[in-house]
């Protein structure tokens, strides 16, 4: 009897030791969550009200491109860096991810996301002032460049217009060459910002910057090395078949031979889209349409209203524009989301409008209760999913019926052909992205080594189109990515993985559809989806983690196969 209650007495003992030990775990915990939520709201106290004023100046310089305004929106980047770049707040953050003590999983996330970005900015704020300021200046010749032909002005719309439509080979090659001077302007100052960008990421521990930019985005490099080979064999064949296909008829347009086509006689100035190979123009179809009307009906059919957004965006050429394309939230509170584009009744503009509003949205409905940090897609990439799902209803005849854009007998006889122009679209563009990462990828590695020589390389290897004979200019600076969206262009092809995959559950679980042709036109049912399931939860999971919960499945490029290649 005495034997069981000394035993009793040390069990009672042990668990006392080991409630007591918990219940200082518990404290120890609730302290560091408490401090850490701390930090984050006296950092955005006073960051939040900067990244406003920085993203309209981003907008003003964007829709007015002078010196003043890139100067402004620049002093203001430089601002946040000294922000993030804080030494002593870094380390705090740093202390508390390394304890493993933060168990809520909101703030988990949040810390995940925060330390990310702080750490990226861990370096000597002159070094990342030379950053900002030299890309603005880049930006900003680009901004203002325009190629000059025979004494003409030609925006980049110009340019895609002659492109596009010229039958006459040397008129090609002047306007093609006439916008690769763009790459002289701006070349030595990329390889320069390279430099910096380099010196930063080792300055952080990373070899160079391809691999801290993948890595601080949540993506392991090798996995998306793994997944471009993976790619490139999938597509390979099919694109070897398809290109043949596309010689020949390039070929007969511009009376040469197809072992005599160059880069200018395919259409577009990288070879990004589908060129105009079949007896059908869609761009007919859009001649007479009001863009920004087909944008705002559609979405309003999915219950998704775009008034607002709209309102706010700059959506027409004018000088000194962006010639491009982007949607901005320049107050994740207020919503405060805007568009810009250079709109023309094109099926390209068609796409752009609609792929850029998928973004806009995206950003339009986080859930309220949503803390600031995570107010922002999964992944950049998974935004660019939501944009392409829906950009590729451009050519979608089914979606051209259901807008009146066309009539039953004309979707009739668009449909075969309409299939083939978005499957070559999907393949061209799957190859064209292979040279952009694995060009982005080698030259961070070495930007010492012959640049002109790898881009020539890679789009022989990648796209099979020639280089140009005897010509060794800096052609890969005249894409603009390159120098003020770095590291970034393999996610989009990721979100192509990922919008055949959301295709794919919508038309087979939602709207019970398997294997048909489908717009989503009015299916609120389909805007309920993206806004409950990808929309509002915003960051507040991992990228596949998020993925899994929507679909079923994390990433996979099994549906990609199935709707372009197979």
């Amino acid at each position: 009897m005495k034997k069981l209650t000394i035993l009793f007495s040390i069990c009672l003992i042990l668990l006392f030791v080991g409630c007591s030990k918990q219940e200082n775990a518990d404290e120890e915990t609730k302290k560091m969550e408490t401090e850490l939520r701390t930090l984050i709201d006296n950092f955005l106290k006073d960051y939040k009200p900067l990244e406003e004023k920085a993203y309209e100046a981003y907008w003003n310089a964007s829709i007015n491109s002078t010196d003043s305004n890139w100067a402004l929106f620049a002093q203001y980047d430089m601002q946040m860096n000294k922000m993030f770049s804080d030494q002593d707040l870094f380390q705090k953050v740093k202390k508390i991810k390394e304890s493993g003590k933060i168990q809520d999983s909101i703030l988990k996330q949040e810390l995940t996301v925060f330390y990310n970005s702080l750490l990226s900015k861990q370096a000597d704020t002159n070094l990342l002032n030379q950053i900002s300021k030299l890309t603005s200046e880049i930006e900003l010749k680009y901004s203002n460049f325009r190629a000059n032909y025979k004494g003409k002005k030609l925006s980049d719309n110009d340019v895609e217009e002659i492109l596009k439509n010229s039958k006459n080979s040397k008129e090609l090659e002047e306007v093609w060459k006439a916008h690769k001077e763009i790459g002289k302007v701006v070349s030595e100052d990329i390889l320069k910002l390279v430099g910096l960008r380099n010196q930063l990421a080792k300055g952080l521990g990373f070899n160079n910057y391809h691999e801290m930019s993948l890595t601080l985005s949540g993506q392991d490099p090798k996995d998306v090395s793994a997944l471009f080979d993976e790619l490139d064999k999938l597509t390979h064949d099919a694109f070897v078949s398809l290109i043949k296909e596309i010689n020949e008829n390039i070929a007969k347009k511009v009376n040469k031979k197809p072992e005599e086509l160059m880069p200018w006689h395919y259409q577009n100035r990288f070879f990004q889209e589908a060129p105009k190979i079949y007896e059908i123009d869609l761009d007919v179809y859009y001649k007479n349409q009001d863009l920004i009307k087909l944008t705002e009906q559609y979405y309003k059919s999915l219950n998704l209203p775009t008034e607002d957004i709209l309102a706010r965006s700059d959506l027409f050429e004018k000088p000194n524009k962006n010639q491009h394309a982007y949607c901005i939230n320049i107050n994740r509170e207020k919503r405060d989301i805007r568009i810009l584009c250079n709109v023309k009744p094109t099926t390209r503009w068609m796409e752009t409008m609609l792929h850029e509003m998928g973004h806009a949205l995206y950003e339009k409905y986080y859930d309220d209760n949503l803390p600031w940090l995570l107010k922002t897609p999964a992944h950049i990439f998974t935004t660019e999913a939501v944009a392409m799902i829906f950009g590729r209803f451009a050519t979608n005849p089914q979606w051209m019926l259901d807008m009146k854009v066309i009539t039953p007998e004309e979707k009739e006889k668009i449909q075969p052909i309409s299939q083939k122009i978005l499957r070559m679209q999907q393949l061209v563009f799957s190859r064209w992205s292979q040279v952009m990462y694995r060009f982005e990828k080698a030259m961070y590695e070495n930007p010492n080594q012959d640049l002109n020589k790898l881009w020539w390389d890679l789009v022989e290897k990648y796209q099979m189109i020639k280089r140009p004979p005897n010509r060794n200019m800096p052609d890969w600076a005249t894409k603009i990515h390159i120098a003020t969206s770095p590291c970034y262009y393999h996610n989009y092809l990721m979100g192509e993985l990922l919008a055949s995959q959301l295709y794919e559950y919508i038309t087979t679980k939602i709207l019970n559809k398997p294997n048909q042709i489908v717009s989503f036109y009015n299916e609120p049912k389909v805007g309920d989806f993206f806004r409950e399931k990808i929309f509002s939860v915003g960051n507040k999971y991992h990228w596949n983690d998020m993925i899994e919960k929507a679909t079923g499945e994390k990433l996979t490029a099994k549906y990609f196969a199935k709707q372009f290649v197979n």
